[in-house]
């Protein structure tokens, strides 16, 4: 079973979430953002979902406490499998209620582990010392809060079938460890490498016996390593997998859902141990949902065919949000696990640009080659981004004059401005719809939409004439010291150089002159109503030649 879409209403910290377009390919769904951003809470809609599956909701006040974000309003959650059928949980504070679709899922569509699992030592001295029903999952926490301390039970489980299939099956000891023991050991070589240092071998489980603990030892170089002696991040790691291979038989066709399964590894590591679950101990009929900002999680996802990544990080949930997996191409992801300042070391031998807010996701689609082009908000946090850290970036034209970029060029060499208002510009340029329109076959006259842009410019440019000067002051150049007192810093406040250059800038856009006006018309907001502009997908007009060519000439 694999989720294409999630519907949360009034959960936790959502007031309505969506998340959408997850493809029916991915196995692995990664939910990243920084600590606090609601990551966890998705998890948490599975554990409900299985609790109301498996007839074992926590009930009472604490149950309004946890999942509802108002009490007082209704609860609803939804997901939709790969067949596109949806399974639905609703209520307010008298109760839950569930379709009855609910029914025809099994306990064992979802299968969890919350964060809280660190087993430091073993502690049992005998078998059966925790009561519980393994089939039924009865030892899981019922919150996502809760500590899960399953591992000594799955110690216990994993001997049991282990000494049935020794007595039962008339197989070989040879044959017994290639099914059970080999496959651990072979992930824990995946996970930690083959070197004397890190390499780690499980030897044998004896399970608690005569008032003594289980002896679970590795071989680690030369030495043997009992499990309490081993590092809190290869316990993490033999943790998951013991917990795996011992219910490996139970879910089949799953939703797996394991928070921070990341925790006390460095990044190689978190890399290989994602790498390893995925691709050799999910089921390929099941989905592993995970949440982490830790970046070998993200470098594994972004490469990965059959993953998607769903970025949490400051979103105001109070809001409506439909969020849809990041495109793999997208640095932005890299942020939450590195800041921006670090991003050029994480790229060392591209050039990496700060662009203006979604603009990104155009400069991505031209496929420049060894360049990374990073979203920022707006022009200011580029320029502030590029004059604090000596990092690249590009700013949109806007009412700048030309000797207005001169001046910026020179004081800035790292700042990149376009030769036009803003990128819509490039993308609704004569030259590139004339060779939009022959890609796609179809009829354009060049000299008669420049001419009709003429028009329409001309009917906009008084309304647009009289907000230059002001708009020039929110530009945030030459405000550093050095220039205080200076002519130039006064080209972009209320003062007479600023209405020289906005004068300027009103004579370009009076000229009829394409190449004069055009530079400086806000073709984002203006002449919109053009008929070649209509119902042509943006993304379409940045992957002309034309495109690409203006872009390159910009970044020399």
């Amino acid at each position: 079973m694999r989720i294409t879409e999630l519907h949360l209403v009034n959960f936790k910290r959502f007031t309505d979430l969506t998340i959408t377009n997850i493809p029916e390919s991915s196995k692995l769904v990664l939910l990243i953002g920084s600590n606090g951003s609601g990551k966890s809470a998705v998890l948490d809609v599975f554990s409900l979902m299985l609790g109301a599956v498996r007839h074992d909701v926590s009930g009472g006040e604490e149950r309004f406490e946890y999942y509802y974000k108002q009490t007082n309003q209704e609860l609803l959650l939804t997901i939709t499998v790969t067949n596109g059928e949806t399974f639905s949980i609703s209520g307010e504070r008298g109760g839950l209620s569930w379709d009855e679709r609910l029914y025809k899922l099994k306990g064992a569509n979802f299968y969890g582990r919350t964060s809280f699992r660190q087993i430091p030592q073993l502690t049992r001295t005998s078998l059966g010392e925790q009561k519980f029903d393994f089939d039924k999952d009865s030892d899981r926490p019922k919150f996502f809060i809760e500590r899960d301390s399953r591992f000594e039970n799955d110690v216990e489980k994993i001997t049991e079938i282990i000494l049935k299939d020794f007595f039962r099956s008339g197989r070989s000891n040879e044959q017994i460890r290639h099914e059970y023991i080999d496959p651990i050991n072979k992930a824990l070589r995946n996970i930690f490498g083959t070197g004397n240092g890190t390499k780690l071998q499980l030897i044998e489980i004896i399970p608690p016996l005569e008032g003594k603990i289980a002896q679970i030892n590795f071989k680690k170089g030369e030495s043997e390593i009992h499990y309490n002696f081993l590092s809190a991040g290869e316990k993490e790691v033999f943790n998951l997998l013991i917990n795996l291979l011992s219910r490996a038989s139970l879910y089949r066709d799953t939703i797996y859902f394991f928070d921070e399964i990341d925790l006390h590894l460095n990044t190689r590591l978190q890399y290989n141990l994602l790498k390893e679950i995925t691709e050799n101990w999910i089921p390929e009929t099941s989905q592993l949902w995970t949440a982490s900002h830790s970046l070998g999680f993200i470098e594994y996802a972004k490469q990965h065919d059959h993953a998607s990544i769903i970025d949490f990080d400051d979103l105001d949930f109070d809001l409506p949000r439909i969020l849809s997996p990041e495109p793999k191409d997208n640095p932005d992801i890299y942020e939450i696990a590195v800041g921006k300042e670090y991003l050029p070391a994480l790229f060392k031998q591209m050039e990496v640009y700060f662009v203006e807010n979604k603009d990104r996701d155009y400069y991505a689609t031209v496929g420049i080659e060894n360049t990374v082009f990073v979203s920022d908000n707006s022009r200011n946090n580029v320029y502030h981004k590029v004059k604090s850290t000596g990092l690249k970036g590009i700013v949109d034209r806007d009412f700048l004059s030309d000797d207005d970029i001169y001046e910026i060029k020179k004081h800035y060499l790292n700042l990149r401005i376009l030769n036009y208002y803003s990128i819509e510009n490039y993308m609704y340029h004569p030259d590139n719809l004339e060779e939009y329109y022959n890609i796609i076959n179809a009829a354009f006259s060049k000299s008669r939409y420049t001419e009709d842009l003429v028009r329409a410019k001309n009917k906009s440019k008084d309304s647009i004439i009289i907000g230059i000067a002001l708009a020039r002051t929110g530009y945030p150049y030459f405000t550093e010291p050095e220039f205080n007192g200076k002519p130039i810093q006064n080209r972009f406040k209320n003062s007479e150089e600023n209405r020289n250059e906005s004068a300027i800038i009103q004579q370009y856009l009076n000229s009829d002159e394409l190449e004069v006006f055009y530079k400086v018309l806000p073709m984002k907001s203006y002449c919109t109503q053009l008929p070649e502009r209509q119902n042509i997908a943006k993304f379409d007009l940045v992957k002309t030649d034309w495109f690409k060519q203006q872009i390159k000439e910009l970044l020399k």
